[in-house]
Order: C-alpha cells, then sequence, then structure tokens
C-alpha cells in the first residue's frame, strides 16, 4: 500500500504565512521560508504554497520566494495562485517548485490543464478545487479563493480535470476550512471512488482522529493542514506515530 501523505499547507499573503476560518479573517502564522524548512525537518511528506491573492488581485505569483523556499527545504512542494499560462509554469518549475496547482485559471480556461500535462507531464499538475456544499446537498465550485460561485459541480469538474491530464486533486470544503471539526469524509470518499489520481483532502483538521478519519473513512491519498500544524496544535512526528499505530502507512523520519 502506499504511504499516505501529510501535506501542511503555507498559505500566502504580502510575504507572509496567513491563516483564516472558512477562507476569511486572516492571522499571521510567521515566515513561510522558516516554516517550510521546520516542516522540511519535522518529516513532512510534502509542502503546497498558495498565493492566496494572485487571482484575485489579477498579479503573478512569487517566483522569487518559491526560488528562496527551494534553497532551503528538501522535500518535494507546489505552488498555486496566479497561474494563468505555461510560461508562469516553467517560471515556477525553474525557480525549484515541483508541481504547479491551478484553480481559478483552469476553470476559466480549461485547456490550461491539457497544456500544462503536455508540456511538463501530469504529475506537474495539482487541480485545486474549492467547493462548498449548498443547501440542496450540491457541491458547487468558486473562483479567486472562494469569493466567486460557478455553474460547476465538484465531482463533474474533478472528472474533467482527470480526463484533461491532471495528476492529482486538491480539494478544499470551504465550508469546513478552519472550522476543525474534520474533514468532508463522505464526499472525499465519493471522490476518491470515481477517479483513478490520487485526491489530496483539504479543510477540516483539528486534532489526529481527523486524519486517520479521512484515510479510513474519505479514502483520501494525503491530507493538508495548516492551523495545527503553523500553531504548533499537532506536530508532524507525533502525527504520524499516531497513525502508525491506528494501522495506516505513512513514512516515519524517525
Amino acid at each position: 500500500m502506499l504511504a499516505k501523505r501529510i501535506i501542511p499547507c503555507l498559505d500566502v499573503k504580502d510575504g507572509k504565512t496567513v491563516k483564516g476560518v472558512n477562507f476569511i479573517n486572516f492571522r499571521d502564522a510567521g515566515d513561510p521560508v522558516e516554516l517550510g524548512a521546520e516542516y522540511s525537518r519535522q518529516g513532512a511528506d510534502e509542502l503546497v504554497y498558495l498565493d492566496i491573492t494572485a487571482s484575485h488581485e489579477g498579479r503573478k505569483t512569487f517566483v522569487d520566494l518559491v526560488r528562496k523556499v527551494a534553497e532551503n527545504i528538501n522535500i518535494p512542494f507546489t505552488v498555486g495562485g496566479g497561474i494563468n499560462a505555461l510560461e508562469d509554469v516553467e517560471k515556477l518549475l525553474h525557480a525549484g517548485a515541483d508541481k504547479v496547482s491551478i484553480n481559478s485559471a483552469a476553470l476559466k480556461n480549461p485547456d490550461l490543464i491539457n497544456q500544462i500535462a503536455r508540456h511538463f507531464g501530469s504529475q506537474v499538475c495539482v487541480a485545486a478545487i474549492d467547493a462548498r456544499q449548498e443547501e440542496d446537498g450540491r457541491w458547487i465550485c468558486y473562483l479567486n479563493g472562494g469569493r466567486i460561485p460557478t455553474d460547476k459541480n465538484l465531482f463533474d469538474w474533478a472528472r474533467e480535470a482527470e480526463d484533461r491530464g491532471a495528476g492529482e486533486i486538491l480539494f478544499t470544503s470551504m465550508s469546513h476550512d478552519g472550522v476543525k471539526e474534520g474533514f468532508p469524509n463522505e464526499a472525499l470518499a465519493l471522490l476518491s471512488d470515481r477517479l483513478g489520481i490520487p485526491v489530496i483532502a483539504s479543510g477540516g483538521a483539528g486534532k489526529p482522529e481527523h486524519f486517520r478519519d479521512v484515510f479510513l473513512k474519505g479514502k483520501a491519498d494525503a491530507a493538508l493542514a495548516a492551523s495545527v500544524f503553523h500553531f504548533g496544535e499537532i506536530s508532524i512526528p507525533d502525527l504520524k506515530d499516531y497513525l502508525c499505530g491506528q494501522g495506516i502507512t505513512v513514512r516515519k523520519t524517525r
């Protein structure tokens, strides 16, 4: 069985790591390069860096920061935010990123997924989806950091992204983001059953049991979290020890 991955996520705004609740009310969580280096030392499997206001503000992602991160960590990392064209991907990969995460740009121009997969390989392209469960039960995808609803359904769009060449799906539940009451395991299990590519769960981590449940009940391949790591509520080595004790395969570094 493939090891389940633990992925700290660093949302970056104005050069600082920030963390919010339900995509609003952000607070400072520290220097993104130093935090990334510490997670690398602790045994994180990968990192995700998201320039969370790039799409909304219509600017490009932070190439200089990516370069600094690459110099300071020795694990794979993904970069997202403001990526609209192949030249953006090329710059980020050249700066040291291993993968790129595309969200709003892919919803507006789905062929971008095909282009990235064709030029750089599917393993480079992570299709990120921010979705909220509406009152009628449907999961609707949102643009621009959760600001604008679309007519796309989570499950249909994830399948289309896979068909177009995405190597992974990063699904963030906006309803669960920062609330720390667990991941949307029912939706995640449906997603995992319908796709042939890995699913990264995001939104809802509050305690070690939530990670256990997202792997066993949600069938996720990886779990992404932010504040529980940034503010020292859960340490990655302790989390991996706990998961190991629950019979879940993880890559351990101690």
